[in-house]
């Protein structure tokens, strides 16, 4: 693999109608083998299949940083939060069981925890490999197999999860990937034989899915946008209140739905904290992913760098002062100069009312915002219709928790930002999203209960 931005790097087949339903019926045959191994059965092949990630741990975030962009540091710790969520997830396999109650005269109840069947994964482009893991982990460990459609943007890290999978010992169809756009995703929630759908990505995709899902009563799971508040107090450390934002904003090029866009700063610190921000984000090393040393790679494609750009063209027009950035950025090296590069972006004179506080950009650009008090601050920080995020930085450990209690966000943070491990719940509040990826959460999502109940007498007739 080499890195040559702005050029084709594959062409893949999208899969049509005939591919998606061979996708799905190859997954069910799977099925009927995987679900009826033990829940240790399929940890040991999990188990085995994070041991192979480990080992290729290099090769895939190399594939990684080329299919999406990110620094090749970055894509790193992607690979690593990825088998990380394998063993995880082989962990409880074996521990997932239902319960039994107790009933008058010596009769009992219980519940089964099953599998659904057949499940899609669909893809967003900005954690292509991750994501993948996120979903087909649970799901796996609870029994079902999985058909997988990447972003059309990053098609080619999942490939090479359903080979290590396949090297791992699942059944030959247990994870399938399909390639393609809208069409093959609206194919897959179509299909009668799928049991439930798990999407991330954009609100407007959340929707459509949702939509289909709902004529043939599919459960979904989705992770959709976010404009995330991120709330610095005065009494904050300092340092670590730039870092956090810093890690709020510019991940992955700050292609990140959970990302604290919306920076709130406590106004007695405004001046000495922007300042500080500004000087770091200027200092932020872009260029070639593949080097050690880039801390920003390039944006996925040129329409996504264009509507970016577009963003921060509407905020100035709007009253926010651009304090650094947001300008194309051309590397030296002239093998990268077709590459979708910008310089990261600091907005200053910001309102809540701005496109840019109110829209989720999904690129380099934040927006910090004054505030007065802790609860002008939270009403402001819920005025969205998102709520997947929230971050709160402070000494006084009392006002962090009362202020991540009245967010109306599913994952908080508090003294730190966009930390996601494997063993917390992740998923968001409003348009967000629902369900749960990760934790033990995630093992509703992927699961259903059934009740058994035992009479131990003759049935008492009432007829």
């Amino acid at each position: 693999f080499k890195m040559f931005p702005g050029r084709v790097i594959c062409k893949v087949l999208c899969s049509g109608e005939k591919e998606v339903d061979l996708a799905v019926q190859s997954a069910k045959v799977a099925f009927r083998i995987w679900s009826q191994m033990s829940g240790m059965e399929r940890s040991r092949v999990l188990l085995e299949a994070a041991r192979i990630i480990r080992e290729q741990r290099e090769e895939i975030a190399t594939m990684e940083t080329i299919n999406n962009g990110k620094s090749i540091f970055e894509a790193r710790v992607d690979i690593d939060i990825s088998w990380q969520c394998l063993e995880y997830y082989a962990g409880l396999a074996g521990s997932l069981a239902g319960e039994h109650i107790q009933l008058p005269g010596g009769s009992f109840g219980y519940t089964r925890r099953e599998p659904l069947g057949v499940c899609v994964g669909i893809g967003a482009w900005n954690y292509p490999f991750q994501i993948a893991c996120w979903k087909s982990a649970p799901a796996l460990a609870c029994g079902n197999a999985m058909v997988f459609k990447p972003s059309p943007f990053t098609p080619i890290s999942v490939v090479k999860l359903a080979e290590i999978f396949t090297e791992a010992g699942v059944p030959k169809g247990l994870f399938n990937v399909v390639q393609g756009g809208a069409a093959t995703g609206q194919f897959l929630c179509h299909h009668p034989d799928v049991a439930k759908i798990s999407f991330t990505g954009s609100v407007p995709t959340g929707i459509k899915i949702m939509e289909m899902a709902a004529k043939g009563i599919k459960p979904v799971t989705l992770e959709l946008g976010g404009k995330s508040p991120l709330i610095i107090f005065s009494d904050c450390a300092l340092e670590n209140a730039v870092n956090g934002a810093l890690m709020a904003n510019f991940l992955t090029q700050g292609e990140v739905c959970c990302n604290g866009t919306r920076v709130f700063v406590e106004r007695k610190i405004l001046d000495v904290f922007t300042k500080e921000v500004v000087k770091r984000t200027q200092k932020i090393k872009i260029g070639d992913p593949l080097l050690e040393d880039t801390r920003m790679g390039a944006l996925i494609n040129q329409p996504h760098l264009d509507r970016v750009q577009g963003f921060i063209k509407q905020a100035k027009e709007q009253g926010a002062e651009v304090l650094c950035g947001g300008d194309l950025y051309v590397p030296d090296d002239p093998k990268l100069k077709n590459g979708y590069y910008m310089r990261p972006c600091v907005l200053g004179n910001c309102t809540d009312d701005m496109t840019c506080v109110k829209e989720e950009i999904f690129g380099p650009v934040m927006s910090i915002l004054p505030f007065d008090t802790e609860e002008e601050v939270v009403e402001r920080a819920n005025a969205t219709k998102f709520g997947l995020a929230g971050g709160v930085f402070t000494r006084d450990i009392q006002k962090a928790h009362r202020v991540v209690a009245a967010l109306k966000a599913g994952m908080c943070f508090i003294n730190n930002y966009n930390l996601s491990p494997v063993e917390l719940p992740f998923g968001g509040y409003k348009a967000s999203g629902f369900g749960r990826e990760n934790g033990r959460a995630a093992i509703e999502y992927y699961s259903q209960l059934k009740t058994v109940c035992v009479e131990m007498g003759d049935v008492e007739s009432v007829f």
